[in-house]
């Protein structure tokens, strides 16, 4: 314990582990996003007050229920990060978002509406098993009323959090299912079940709680905004990395 004590890392390490793990460009591209968004949002005039970082940083720490200061530091130190670092990264995110909203605002109704059908969801339940016999037995189960779907899926299920949570997988958007899928389960009435059909991970049992039709809340507003801010930013990064190689 007192050898490890004694071990320090400077920043010409990190930067080698980095360099020999084939991480470092990952990096350098994010630090790139950083100092694009930080020159796009000079150009615009963006900034961000202290007193959005203090309630953005308030929002955290009751997020975190870090209710005194000390645990507010305790868990920064357990981070390695200063309180002035915290903030300054609260920052970046914020500017972020303004930087967003302003490129974007105008285009998200009109994205919405070109892109209606991908904004629909489905509340959905999965059982997944490793064996078709397995899978088409527990289907047989539910179609004779021997088990509910709910009770299967807490019996069956091979991920252990499917199985505590009863099959809940969640208020999903069609792109969070691959497009086989997505085609099968956005096509289903209300509990109905579906399957099995086989991946590579196994053999699953869908059933469909509710169908919610899309429209342009503040979710997915705010996902839109990101997708078109996403697709902004690793366009403007290939293009500073092209110039960088030529």
């Amino acid at each position: 314990m007192s050898e490890l004590a004694k071990i320090t890392i400077s920043s010409e390490e990190i930067v080698y582990f980095l360099r020999k793990n084939i991480q470092l460009k990952e990096l350098y591209e994010r630090i790139l996003s950083q100092k694009i968004i930080e020159q796009a949002s000079r150009e615009r005039g963006i900034t961000v007050t202290g007193e959005e970082i203090q309630a953005e940083a308030e929002r955290v720490r009751r997020e975190q229920r870090l209710e005194k200061a000390a645990d507010t530091l305790a868990w920064l130190a357990d981070r390695m990060v200063t309180p002035d670092e915290w903030e300054a990264g609260i920052r970046d995110r914020l500017l972020q978002k303004k930087l967003a909203k302003s490129l974007f605002e105008r285009d998200i109704e009109k994205y919405f509406a070109q892109n209606k059908l991908d904004f629909d969801r489905v509340l959905l339940y999965q059982i997944i098993v490793n064996s078709d016999k397995v899978a088409l037995e527990i289907l047989f189960q539910i179609e004779e009323k021997e088990i509910s779907f709910y009770e299967a899926a807490y019996l069956y299920n091979l991920d252990e959090r499917r199985k505590y949570s009863c099959g809940y997988e969640g208020k999903l958007y069609r792109w969070n299912l691959k497009p086989d899928i997505a085609a099968i389960v956005f096509s289903s009435q209300p509990k109905q079940i579906l399957g099995p059909l086989q991946t590579d991970i196994g053999y699953h049992l869908f059933m469909v709680e509710e169908v919610i039709p899309a429209q342009l809340d503040l979710a997915t507003y705010q996902k839109i905004c990101d997708r078109l801010f996403q697709e902004w930013l690793v366009g403007e990064t290939n293009y500073w990395l092209r110039d960088r190689t030529n």
